[in-house]
């Protein structure tokens, strides 16, 4: 699979939805995930990331901007983003998130917590979960992306994979979001999540990412950068809302 330019591939798509990328920096030295938002409906552009303390650690949060538009099902628009767990950082696009850190804190490992859960169930669009966890351990990174979707719209059938990166190089990482493009039902994202480059600063990598999606679309926007040696990181969030 050759590497693309990442900026490139999430520009080329209006509605790539919810997006993850999981990487290791151009210099080593740093661990990347980003995850983002998009929205067309009014509820699904209702949203802010805020951060908060549980545990001894940060969360970051999807939250509505304006309280007073929430309809329907809030649970596919509100929960936690990130968590990090020791050495671990989850990323998800759902409350899955909790599901994967409890899982972990019951000794289950990464697939055996999700293997609890499917799809969203807001058919007939089934959009699928996409789920990260990076782990720094012993001053390394392996990383692992996993989709949870419908098997072609069939409610019935769900289609669990799971793509597992140890020692990955420098300067790569992958990229991976719930659907293939803009329609109506939405298409599932297929394939194996696609090898981007990964590069610039925290702040240069941020300010690209943002300026490639859609500007009619995107909601929100979060990057870290986590130092491999002593799990210290920095991070950026923007808010579309503000």
């Amino acid at each position: 699979m050759s590497k693309k330019d990442l900026f490139t591939e999430v520009a080329a798509v209006s509605y790539p939805g919810r997006g993850i990328v999981a990487g290791l920096s151009a210099d080593g030295k740093y661990a990347v995930s980003a995850y983002w938002t998009m929205g067309r409906s009014a509820g699904s552009r209702n949203r802010i990331f805020v951060t908060d303390t549980e545990e001894g650690s940060e969360v970051v949060r999807t939250k509505a901007f304006d309280e007073t538009l929430i309809a329907g099902d809030p649970s596919l628009i509100i929960y936690a983003a990130v968590r990090t767990l020791g050495k671990k950082t989850i990323v998800t696009n759902g409350d899955q998130t909790d599901t994967i850190y409890q899982g972990y804190k019951a000794g289950k490992t990464f697939e055996q917590a999700l293997r609890t859960r499917k799809y969203e169930h807001d058919g007939p669009n089934w959009t699928p979960r996409i789920s990260s966890v990076l782990d720094i351990e012993g001053g390394k990174l392996n990383y692992t992306l996993s989709i949870l979707k419908s098997d072609e719209g069939n409610a019935d059938c769900t289609v669990r994979q799971t793509f597992d990166y140890e020692a990955p190089f420098a300067g790569e990482g992958r990229y991976i979001h719930t659907y293939e493009g803009d329609g109506n039902p939405l298409p599932s994202f297929a394939g194996e999540p696609v090898k981007v480059a990964v590069e610039g600063t925290l702040d240069e990598f941020t300010d690209k990412l943002w300026s490639s999606l859609n500007a009619d679309n995107k909601v929100s926007l979060f990057v870290r950068f986590i130092d491999i040696a002593t799990g210290n990181y920095e991070e950026r969030i923007i808010n579309k809302n503000k």
